[in-house]
């Protein structure tokens, strides 16, 4: 087995760690908003979805991914124009986006003549096989959320938060949801290249949720979700190399062992405390 320095003379380790850091950032900044907002049903709802553009495009002949991305964008302004308090028709358009999605995408792969693609590279993923071109598309897209996530950092606060609040202040509730699952939408589909459709959703809310569990200060949030997304990714790509493992899944198995053992030392210290203040009284 060759050391860790020398693999890094290899382009596509540097292009899988470069897109798992960049990964890293997306899941911090968009993720938070994804579980602050309760929407991790609804990503799942738009990556699913994407599937059946994906296969689309290929039986055609065209890009996979941009097909990904248009069927990503429209699944999510639909579900963005289904209002506040419709909670049940949006429910119900995510499950049927969900299903949809996955049977069309799996009929037209089938369908395609010559050589099947491996279904389980859309699935479950493949940060090995990430080019120079999409560490690039992704950074540029990256910039994009941080730029307008810098712009307009109250109003999607606001929304995430309390959206009847954010309208008597003034706030297009409406515009700024839609835009947030367009985001989510986008973010999903370059996310697939890396871990899959099926593993893509931990992805976006493991982070979060262990920084979540660290603190209540959304910023903080955003930060930790950022740092532990970058250790999920990164050390998920150094066990899958020591152990032979693929790379996806195992970055998914290595960010729910750090969220249970984060859940785990916060009971510890909890119980610590309730002991140390019943001893106190």
């Amino acid at each position: 087995m060759e050391p860790l320095t020398t693999l890094l003379t290899y382009e596509f380790v540097r292009n899988a760690i470069f897109a798992g850091l960049l990964a890293s950032v997306l899941c911090g900044v968009i993720g938070t908003f994804v579980v602050v907002k309760r929407l991790v049903f609804v990503s799942g709802g738009i990556s699913h979805a994407a599937f059946g553009g994906l296969g689309v495009c290929y039986f055609l002949g065209v890009q996979p991914l941009a097909g990904a991305a248009a069927t990503a964008v429209l699944a999510a302004l639909w579900l963005g124009s289904v209002g506040h308090g419709r909670e049940r028709s949006r429910d119900a358009s995510i499950g049927v986006l969900w299903a949809v999605g996955m049977a069309v995408g799996a009929i037209f792969i089938f369908k395609t003549p010559g050589y099947a693609p491996n279904l389980m590279t859309y699935l479950f993923g493949n940060i090995l096989t990430v080019e120079r071109g999409d560490v690039l598309l992704t950074l540029a897209f990256t910039v994009l959320v941080i730029g307008l996530l810098v712009l307009f950092f109250e109003e999607f606060v606001a929304v995430a938060f309390d959206e009847e609040f954010a309208k008597v202040q003034g706030v297009p509730v409406r515009g700024f949801t839609t835009l947030l699952m367009v985001l989510v939408a986008l973010s999903v589909v370059l996310l697939i290249q890396l871990v899959g459709i099926i593993l893509v959703i931990a992805l976006l809310t493991i982070p979060p949720v262990i920084g979540l569990m660290l603190t209540r200060s959304f910023t903080k949030v955003i930060f930790l979700s950022t740092l532990i997304g970058g250790v999920m990714t990164l050390g998920g790509l150094a066990l899958s190399y020591g152990f032979n493992l693929p790379s996806g899944p195992t970055v998914v198995l290595l960010g729910t062992v750090l969220m249970l053992l984060v859940s785990l030392l916060r009971r510890l210290w909890r119980g610590k405390r309730q002991r140390g203040s019943r001893h106190a009284a």
